[in-house]
Formats: structure tokens, sequence, C-alpha cells
């Protein structure tokens, strides 16, 4: 049971005592908190007088009100796990001995508890109802923001005054007859969770008192001749608000304490330790209304640096994630840094803004979570890259690291995994096992309906639709809005509404105009016969036998030695396909491989390699020695005429 009770202790909530911290350093020697007073036994006042007059600690303390600064919640976290709340939050011995027995300690409960309720009386019957009377009266300053600076005080006063001090003042006159009080705290704990409301609206109301102080003389007058007077005991407004939100922990304190006296055989002992346990959750409960705090103040701070804007702004959204990541450009060589924000909803793509004036990041687009897809994406020039595929935009985005690429994944995975479980009508996301490079063209029945991935403009060298090669004058790059394909102006000379675009009118290709509108232009060119270059370039390992980029080396291909994307497919694997860039639909040279001589080439580089037959001499250079060594195997094979059964090497593939 102790260590039950040592557990729970290191579980205690957040809401602790921020007064020692909180006191001006001049204050400080001229005498003690209002609480300490009420500790003491000496200081405490006779019990035959009103709670009102409980509090007359004029000689104990300064004049001066005190101030509580800085942000409070946050003190009373960094208290907490300092450590230095246990020492002040440790209930005050009775007994020069330093042990207290268990009847002393109810004895310390309810004169902690009379000093509790006088302070509640002096938020509830004197700060509220008299800034209430101001209000009303001179309409200085709104009624409405008097009631939520107190939020439900009223009720928490009478909870304590009317029910729970009355029970532990009945209870200790009948100690004699009855040594008992785990059933009567057993009976008002649950009422305990009332606090959650207040501790949720408390930062909220320490922001308007410090407002209407600021604004409003008549307030700012009330609060100081209230302040001032001898019950207040020269202590702020601010202090005596803090007062319900330490209670619960000095609650659980005392009644740990009462446990751990009890003997192993004592009649309370089994109600005290179920009441302990309900203290316990009442913290719990006060504890998740301050993460709900903190959530929805971290996602204001979130909306201001994003300017407020009204299409974004709902207090129901959560943070799942936030930070930079790169934008790998379609056109440019280099990735442009960008800012990304995953909630639960939405992902917003932003850039900073260059002068941040009030908003830190504009937005560029919204992405909903909703039918969104993310997959990593295998390509040597960009490393860590991965995929975001949504209904409004595709972005291929790069990580710093393979770690930082892993835990954004698994964060949009997870924010999927979650809108497809509250509703069962989004398609699973689909992503494959891991090393599985997914086909990249939308399939067609997702044609229109979300951003596909474009391709990049480098990986082409002519019209993924017609083969005519671009240049930078008469025909050049264009991408159809549709399938993502680069294409030329006179192949996507056509507009089609697409609904992933609020059914805004897009330039599209042919191929997508026809599946979109399913109208065929009668002046459309019949297609021309295949010609025998006329080969997809087969990029991917279930389509090729092997590919990768080669240097082709020597007169025959030019005296630049430029690279090409070599390909020997899986349905003409006696052929070697040359293409000037991976997504290239028709290829610059073929080679029958029949027939010809696979050699190594000049020792001086191991990773030359050469095809030699009757004259015809085409020299290669492989970016490692290792590659050099499947390229020549598997030329190889099909210069000696083997059968594609063979099994794949691996994806070689850019």
């Amino acid at each position: 049971m102790k260590e039950a009770s040592e557990e729970k202790l290191e579980s205690v909530s957040n809401l602790v005592t921020v007064l020692e911290n909180s006191r001006t350093p001049e204050a400080a020697p001229r005498g003690h908190r209002l609480e300490d007073v009420h500790h003491h036994p000496e200081c405490r006042p006779p019990k035959s007088a009103g709670l009102w007059e409980k509090l007359n600690v004029e000689e104990a303390m300064g004049s001066e009100p005190r101030t509580v600064s800085g942000r409070y919640l946050n003190s009373l976290k960094n208290k907490l796990s300092s450590g230095a709340w246990r020492k002040s939050c440790q209930p005050v011995t009775l007994s020069g001995s330093g042990t207290q027995e268990p009847e002393k300690i109810v004895q310390e409960l309810l004169e902690t508890e009379q000093a509790y309720v006088a302070r509640l009386h002096l938020l509830d019957q004197v700060f509220f109802q008299e800034l209430l009377r101001a209000a009303r009266r001179s309409k200085a300053f709104p009624e409405d923001v008097v009631r939520v600076i107190f939020s439900n005080i009223s009720s928490i006063y009478q909870f304590h005054s009317q029910f729970f001090l009355p029970e532990l003042q009945r209870r200790l006159d009948d100690w004699t007859a009855n040594p008992r009080i785990g059933d009567v705290i057993q009976k008002l704990a649950p009422f305990l969770k009332m606090y959650s409301e207040y501790v949720k609206n408390f930062e909220r109301a320490a922001e308007l008192l410090a407002t209407w102080t600021e604004k409003s003389p008549l307030f700012q007058e009330v609060l100081t001749r209230i302040q001032s007077s001898e019950a207040s005991g020269s202590l702020t407004l601010q202090h005596h608000m803090l007062e319900p939100v330490q209670r619960i922990p000095r609650y659980e304190l005392l009644l740990k304490e009462y446990v751990q006296k009890l003997p192993a055989q004592a009649p309370d002992q089994a109600d005290a330790q179920k009441a302990l346990d309900m203290i316990f959750s009442a913290a719990q409960h006060s504890n998740a209304a301050i993460t709900e705090m903190e959530r929805l103040q971290d996602l204001w701070e979130v909306y201001q640096r994003l300017g407020l804007e009204d299409d974004i702004v709902d207090p129901s959204n959560t943070l799942l994630r936030e930070g930079p990541v790169f934008k790998i450009s379609f056109r440019r060589n280099d990735p442009m840094e960008r800012y990304l924000f995953l909630f639960n909803n939405m992902l917003l793509y932003c850039v900073p803004r260059v002068i941040q004036v009030g908003a830190q990041f504009q937005v560029r687009t919204r992405i909903d979570v909703a039918g969104m897809k993310v997959r990593e994406l295998m390509d040597a020039e960009f490393p860590h890259s991965f995929l975001v595929s949504g209904k409004q935009r595709s972005l291929e985005l790069q990580a710093r690291s393979q770690e930082e690429m892993i835990s954004w994944m698994q964060a949009f995975q997870a924010a999927i995994d979650h809108i497809e479980k509250r509703n069962e009508t989004f398609k699973a996301a689909a992503q494959g096992p891991e090393g599985d490079t997914q086909e990249q063209e939308l399939q067609s029945e997702e044609l229109g309906l979300r951003a596909p991935q474009w391709v990049r403009d480098k990986m082409v060298t002519m019209c993924m639709r017609c083969q005519e090669p671009f240049n930078a004058l008469t025909r050049r790059r264009h991408h159809c809005r549709a399938c993502g394909y680069v294409v030329c102006a006179r192949c996507s000379d056509y507009r089609a509404e697409l609904k992933y675009d609020d059914n805004r009118p897009n330039r599209v290709c042919l191929h997508c105009y026809t599946f979109l509108t399913g109208n065929v232009l009668p002046e459309a060119k019949e297609d021309k016969r295949r010609g025998i270059l006329e080969k997809g370039s087969s990029a991917t390992p279930d389509q090729s036998l092997m590919c990768s980029f080669l240097q082709l080396i020597g007169d025959k291909w030019g005296k630049s030695g430029p690279r090409g994307w070599c390909v020997i497919p899986r349905d003409d694997p006696l052929v070697l396909y040359v293409y000037a860039a991976p997504q290239d639909m028709r290829a610059h040279t073929s080679i029958p491989l029949l027939g010809y001589q696979v050699t190594v080439g000049p020792q001086g580089d191991p990773r030359v390699f050469q095809l030699q037959q009757s004259g015809q001499l085409y020299t290669f250079k492989a970016e490692t020695e290792e590659l050099k060594d499947r390229w020549v195997k598997a030329m190889g094979r099909a210069a000696s005429g083997c059968s594609p059964s063979w099994p794949n090497d691996g994806d070689l593939s850019d």
C-alpha cells in the first residue's frame, strides 16, 4: 500500500503552489504568506470566530499588494518538475516530535479547510460581488468579463462552505465515538471534479484581469480598495485566485499521510485508501483540463503565426507536427525550403513571409488529410524524399535525414489512419510494402479526382504523348493537370473540369480530355504506326531486367560523353534501349544484343565495359564497379540468347 501511495504521489497533478516564487524580493523578509499563517497554530484564529474575521493578518503582512508575474501555468509545471512544490505543500506538523496521529491530521485538514473557505468567501462574496455591482452601476466594464474571470467560484464556495466543511466539523466533534474520515471524503470527493472548469479557465481569467486592470480605472480602483483591506492581507486578487488551483494536491498530501499513520487493523483503513484513490482521480481530472487548455493555447499561437485566416482557424483541430522541409521542384534542380503544419484534418504547405509583421508564414496550399496518401520516393538524386498525394495537390518533399523522413511519414500515416477510422467511406491509404515502387500514374478511376504527381521536366526530353523532342523556342514543356505528364503545347491544348480543383477548367492532354469529357475530336490525327524506337523506357524493375544511368563514351555518342538511361525490357529482353531521360517514350538508340561480345574496358578504369561485334563498338561507364558487373552479366545473358526467367537482380532505377 505504501508503494502504491508513493506512485500516486509521483503522478500528482500539475496544480502546485507558486506563491513563494511570485513574491517580490522586497516583501520576502517582511512576513510570511497568508497560507503559512493559517498553517501554524499560534497564528490561527479561534474556532468561534467567523470565517471573515479569521483573515486578520495585518501585522504579519506588508502593506503593499504583491503581484504574480509570468505565465501562471508554466510556473506551476516548472515547480512540479523541480520538486520544490513538495516542500511547500507538505502538511505542517502539530507536535514537537515531528509525527502526527490520525486525529491530529484530521484536525489539520479541518483547520486548513476553514482557512480555505475564508479565502473562497473573499473571492466570491467580496471581489466577485463588488466588481459585479460596479459593472452594473457604472457600465465602465462588462458584467460578462467579471463572470468569466471568476468562472464557477460561486459553486466551489457553496460546496465547501455548506457541505464539505460542516461534514468535517461534525466528524471531528464525534471522533471519539466514530474515528473515521474516509467515508466522508468518499461521499464528497466526486464533486471536486468541478475544479477542472476553474482550472481550464484560469489562464484566460488572468489575461482578462490584466487587460481590464489597465483598461478601466474603475476596475482597478475596486481591486486596489479590496486588496488594501485587512481581509485581503495585502495580497492581490491573482494570489487569491491561485488558492483553488492548489487545493486538491493539498487534500491528497494530507490524506496520504493520514493513511500512512493509520494502524493496520484500523476500521477506517479501507475507506481512507478508497478516498485517497478518489482524490487522486479528481487531481487527474484537473490535469486533463490543463492539457486541454494547453492544447488550445498552442493551437492559438500557431494560428497567430499563420495570420488568423478564417478558413483554417478551428478550435477542434489538433496540431500533430510542424517543421521545415525541402520541396522538390519539377522545374528547378535545387529544392526549395518550405514549412509544414500537419493537423489532424489538414496539411498546410507554407512559405516564410519576407516581412514578418503579424503572421510569420503564408499558406500556399491546404491539403485535406481525407483521401491523402504518403509513400517514400526511391530517388538517388534526392535522398530522404517522400510523396504526399492529396485531392488538392501532390507534393514531392525531402527531409534532412532518414530519421526525419520516417518521422514525417509516420505522422502523416497516423493522421490518415485516424481519419479513416472516423469515416469508413474513405478508401484505405494505398501504401505498398517496403521497397516496392508503386505506379506513379493515377488509376483511371481517380483521374481528375485528386491532384497527380507531376513528372519533373528534366526526366523527359520529348513529349510523353507525341514523342516529339522539346526545345526552348518552338516546343516547350507543359504539364497535364490530370495525369501529370510532361507534354507539348499541341498535345495539351485542351481544357477539362477537374473535381479536385473545384471543377475549374484546367489544361489537360488529349488522352485525359477524351477520358474526362467523353468527346473525341474529329480533327484529331490518327495514331501513326509505332516506330521501332517508340517504346517506353520501363524505368521500374517489374518492367525491366536491368535499368540505370550509364555514361556513353566515344565518338559514336559525341565528344561530351553524355549520360543515357539504359534499359533491357522484360518484354524485349534481347535489346538494349538508350534513352535521353527515364520518362521518355521514345529511345535515342536501340542495340540488338544477340551475338555481341561483352568485354571489360581499359584497365585504367574498372567501371568501363564494351559491346563489340563486326566493327561495331559501344563503350559504357557505370557509376560503380558493382553496377558494371551486373550490366556485364545482364548483357552477356542477352548476347547468348538466354530467356528472361532468371531472377531479378534488384532495382537500379533512379
